[in-house]
C-alpha cells in the first residue's frame, strides 16, 4: 500500500492481469469516495461537537443537524461498501475502517453502557473523538506529502482491475463467515453482560437458554428468606418446577399489582407475547396453594399519573397492535425529562419499600419466606435482607426458555 503520491499502487502487467478501471470511471470513483471521505470526516466532527455540547453545556442544539448529517453518511457507507466487493481497485485497508466504524461503535456504546450507564454521553463523546482521529489519519494516509486538493482521493490511488470474480468472491465469504459470525457473537456477548450485570446475577443468558437463580438466605435466629426470580412468560415446566420446591409451612409473599379504582383501561396482560412465543403466561402456571399465599403488592394508584398513562398505553397497543386509532396517542404521549426516574421509583422503588416492609411484618409469623417476585427486584431485595443480617446458603438454577433443546434440564448448585 502506497504511503505518498509517489508510491502509487503496482499492478502485474502480464496476461493473466484483470482490465484496469477505465480512466473515466477512476475519476468518478475518486469523486465518489471523497464525498465518503468528507462525509465521514462532517459526521465525525458534528457529532463531537454535539457532544461537547451535551457534554459540557447541557445543550442538544446540534442534534438534529448531527443526525442528519449521519444518515446521509450511513446511506454513502453501505454504497461504498458494496462497490470494495465490485471494484478491487478501491483500497480496502484504508476504507474498511471507515465503513466499519459505526457497527463497532455501536457495540463499544452498548457494552460500556452497560456497565457505566451514568457516563453515556462521555462514552459518545470519545467514540466521537476517534472517529475524528480515524477519519483525519485516513484522510493523511491518502494526500501523504502531496498538495491537498480535490478530489480527497487520488486517481493515482484507483489504478486497479475494475471488476473480479475473485474479489467478489472473497469479499462476499468473508462476510459471511467472517464479519457477520464476528458481529452475533459480540452481539450475545453484549446482551449476555447486560442481563447478567442488570439482574444482579439472578438471570442468565447462555447460547442454548435463559436461566434464573433462585437464592436461599438464612439467619442464625433460624429465619429463612427464599428469593425466586420470576418472569411473566416462561415454559409451563419452569413454573412447575419453581412450585414443587415450595415447601407446605412457607408464606409466599405474591407479586401482583392491584386495581382497586380501576384506573387501568386495559387489564395488564401478557397472553400475545406468550402465544406469539409458544410459552405460558405466568398467572395460568403459577398458582400456588391460597392458604401460603400472602398479598405484598401495592395498588396502583400509588403510582404516579404519567407511570398509569404509558402503561395504559402500552396495554393498549399490546391489546390491539398499532393501528390507526392508538397511533396518534403513541405520538401525543410526552412524559416529563424526569419520566425515566418517576417509572423507576414506580415500578420498582415503591413495590420493593413495601415488599420489605411485608418481610419485616412476617418474619415473626413464620419461619420461612418465599418471594416468587419479577427478577428486577430481586437485587434490590437480595441487598436489603442481607442489612437484616440473612446470608446466602443455596442457589439453585431453573431454565426459564430452552431455545434449541427442549429436553435439556438445568441443574441445581449449592453454595454455602
Amino acid at each position: 500500500m502506497p504511503t505518498n503520491l509517489s508510491d502509487p499502487p503496482k499492478n502485474q502487467s502480464d496476461s493473466a492481469t484483470p482490465p484496469l478501471l477505465p480512466s473515466a470511471g477512476r475519476k468518478w470513483l475518486a469523486l465518489f469516495l471523497s464525498l465518503f471521505v468528507l462525509l465521514f470526516l462532517a459526521d465525525a466532527v458534528i457529532s463531537l461537537a454535539d457532544d461537547s455540547l451535551l457534554l459540557f453545556k447541557q445543550s442538544g442544539a446540534l442534534s438534529i443537524l448531527r443526525l442528519l448529517v449521519g444518515l446521509v453518511a450511513l446511506l454513502v457507507t453501505l454504497v461504498v461498501y458494496v462497490l470494495m466487493a465490485l471494484m478491487p481497485a478501491i483500497p480496502k485497508r484504508l476504507f474498511v475502517p471507515l465503513a466499519l466504524f459505526a457497527p463497532v461503535s455501536l457495540l463499544w456504546g452498548i457494552y460500556f453502557s452497560i456497565y457505566y450507564y451514568n457516563h453515556t454521553t462521555l462514552i459518545s463523546w470519545l467514540t466521537s473523538g476517534l472517529q475524528v482521529i480515524l477519519g483525519f489519519g485516513i484522510l493523511f494516509k491518502l494526500r501523504g506529502k502531496g498538495k491537498w486538493s480535490w478530489p480527497l482521493v487520488p486517481v493515482i490511488w484507483l489504478d486497479g482491475p475494475g471488476f473480479t470474480w475473485r474479489n467478489l468472491i472473497v469479499f462476499v465469504l468473508a462476510n459471511i463467515f467472517g464479519l457477520l459470525p464476528a458481529f452475533a457473537i459480540a452481539l450475545f456477548l453484549c446482551a449476555g453482560a447486560a442481563v447478567n450485570h442488570f439482574t444482579g446475577g439472578f438471570m442468565t443468558l447462555h447460547p442454548l437458554d435463559f436461566t434464573v437463580q433462585a437464592r436461599t438466605y438464612t439467619r442464625d435466629d433460624g429465619e429463612t428468606i427464599q428469593l425466586f426470580p420470576m418472569v411473566h412468560v416462561a415454559e409451563s415446566d419452569f413454573y412447575r418446577s419453581v412450585l414443587q420446591t415450595f415447601p407446605t409451612n412457607a408464606s409466599i409473599l405474591m407479586e401482583g399489582v392491584t386495581d382497586e379504582h380501576n384506573l387501568m383501561t386495559n387489564k395488564i396482560s401478557y397472553q400475545r407475547m406468550a402465544r406469539s412465543l409458544g410459552l405460558a403466561e405466568q398467572h395460568e402456571k403459577f398458582v400456588p396453594p391460597r392458604r401460603q399465599v400472602v398479598r405484598a403488592d401495592i395498588d396502583i394508584d400509588q403510582f404516579s399519573t404519567n407511570t398509569i398513562a404509558l402503561l395504559n398505553l402500552v396495554m393498549l397497543v399490546h391489546a390491539q397492535g398499532i393501528n390507526a386509532t392508538n397511533l396518534p396517542e403513541l405520538l401525543q404521549f410526552s412524559p416529563s425529562p424526569d419520566f425515566q426516574n418517576e417509572l423507576l421509583d414506580d415500578l420498582l422503588v415503591k413495590r420493593n419499600q413495601h415488599l420489605l416492609k411485608e418481610i419485616k411484618d412476617y418474619l415473626p409469623q413464620t419461619k420461612y419466606i418465599i418471594v416468587p417476585w419479577g427478577v428486577a427486584h430481586m437485587p434490590g431485595i437480595s441487598r436489603e435482607i442481607q442489612k437484616l443480617g440473612f446470608h446466602l446458603q443455596a442457589t439453585h438454577e431453573y431454565t426459564v426458555i430452552r431455545f434449541f433443546h427442549p429436553t435439556m434440564r438445568a441443574t441445581p448448585s449449592l453454595k454455602n
